[in-house]
């Protein structure tokens, strides 16, 4: 009797040999950014520098998402500020209710508002259960919708990229505009408390960093699980060949939503998280500018690898506190340099960078002596 033969891949020594190969970096890697996370850097850092890693890699949340649906997908989405947006005002609107108490207003609704009671939107995030699951699941939606509208219509390239940043600025406007319930300009700010935790206690905001450098490794393996499964392989395929991924019976457009869902629900966790590490959240964190600077941290990374990413992105984010103190005024122009930079000489970012000398560095080998040209070309 013959064995069932086995699924396509599973049987090859050398794809078997290749896939334990890759999984053994993976482990290497997630058990170095391990220690490094919650070893090293609570050891090395002082309690206001590692408040400011834990910034960081709330903005590293985000290009995972990023890496995942335009590293993988093609799916430029410059509006990632809405979703992050999104989860962080749910966020702040639950802790600003715990803030003031059980029947009390938030401080900025007794002081900007005529209301004597909570609008009708504020009260579920009073629940601490319905708060956390909209902070991803709100964002999600949202994403759902506006995918299920964009992807069926084919829109793609440049402009979903433009739709996905007029959608960030009309969320930063429709905020501004509403100060009575949304703190306006100002945003809500003045945090005091995360869940019963009182965030002035430094123990506290230790506390928040490992939750935040737990949820970042999480979500790298959820997405190094996406990327490496079959889905990944027919995203890479859409992106490459949407028509003859057509041609195959697959829909593209559901293929693309399903990127585009998990990289808003990634954003949205990663600005819940950004509310207790900073104790603010505000329309100018989550508008045009912010959902810009997010695509230069994963493209200056390298928007296809995940380990790149989350290293550009915190690098990105460092290098804007280090020099925009320093230089003000011409920070802004560096960093939209960086990014052109970037995609016109290094398309793949900094963790390319080996791939490229190793293929030029095969392309001739060392050592071997330049072909010889005509006496009159020498000449």
């Amino acid at each position: 009797m013959t064995e069932p033969t086995s699924a396509p891949g599973k049987g090859n020594p050398l794809k078997r040999a290749v896939s334990a190969g890759r999984s053994a970096r993976a482990a290497a890697g997630f058990a170095a950014a391990a220690l490094a996370l919650f070893a090293l850097a609570p050891l090395a850092l002082s309690d206001f520098r590692l408040g400011l890693l834990a910034k960081y890699l709330c903005t590293a949340m985000v290009a995972v998402g990023i890496c995942l649906a335009w590293g993988r997908g093609g799916l430029l989405t410059l509006g990632q500020g809405v979703f992050f947006g999104l989860g962080g005002y749910a966020m702040a609107m639950h802790l600003k209710i715990a803030d003031a108490g059980p029947g009390n207003l938030p401080d900025f609704m007794q002081l900007y508002g005529t209301a004597t009671e909570l609008p009708w939107w504020w009260r579920p995030f009073a629940n601490p259960l319905f708060t956390i699951a909209a902070t991803v699941l709100l964002p999600m939606a949202v994403a759902a919708v506006l995918g299920s509208f964009v992807f069926r219509r084919r829109v793609r390239g440049a402009y979903f990229a433009i739709l996905s940043q007029a959608l960030a600025a009309a969320l930063a406007i429709w905020l501004i505009g509403q100060q009575a319930t949304t703190g306006g300009t100002n945003g809500l700010t003045d945090i005091r408390g995360f869940f019963g935790y009182d965030l002035d206690d430094p123990v506290n905001q230790r506390m928040v960093y490992f939750v935040i450098a737990a949820a970042l490794l999480l979500l790298v393996a959820l997405a190094r699980q996406l990327i490496h499964s079959r889905y990944g392989e027919l995203l890479v395929a859409v992106r490459d060949s949407e028509e003859r991924v057509r041609f195959l019976g697959y829909d593209p457009a559901n293929v693309k939503l399903v990127a585009y869902v998990v990289a808003a629900g990634m954003a949205g966790l990663a600005g819940a998280l950004f509310v207790p590490a900073v104790g603010i959240i505000s329309p100018a964190m989550i508008g045009i500018v912010p959902s810009i600077e997010f695509v230069i941290g994963a493209a200056v990374g390298g928007r296809a690898s995940l380990a790149g990413a989350v290293l550009g992105a915190i690098g990105v984010a460092w290098a804007r506190t280090a020099l925009s103190e320093e230089f003000p005024g011409a920070w802004t122009y560096f960093q939209g340099l960086l990014f052109i930079v970037a995609l016109a000489f290094l398309p793949g970012g900094l963790a390319s960078l080996a791939g490229v000398v190793k293929r030029r560095r095969t392309a001739r080998p060392t050592g071997e002596p330049a072909p010889a040209l005509p006496l009159g070309e020498a000449a």
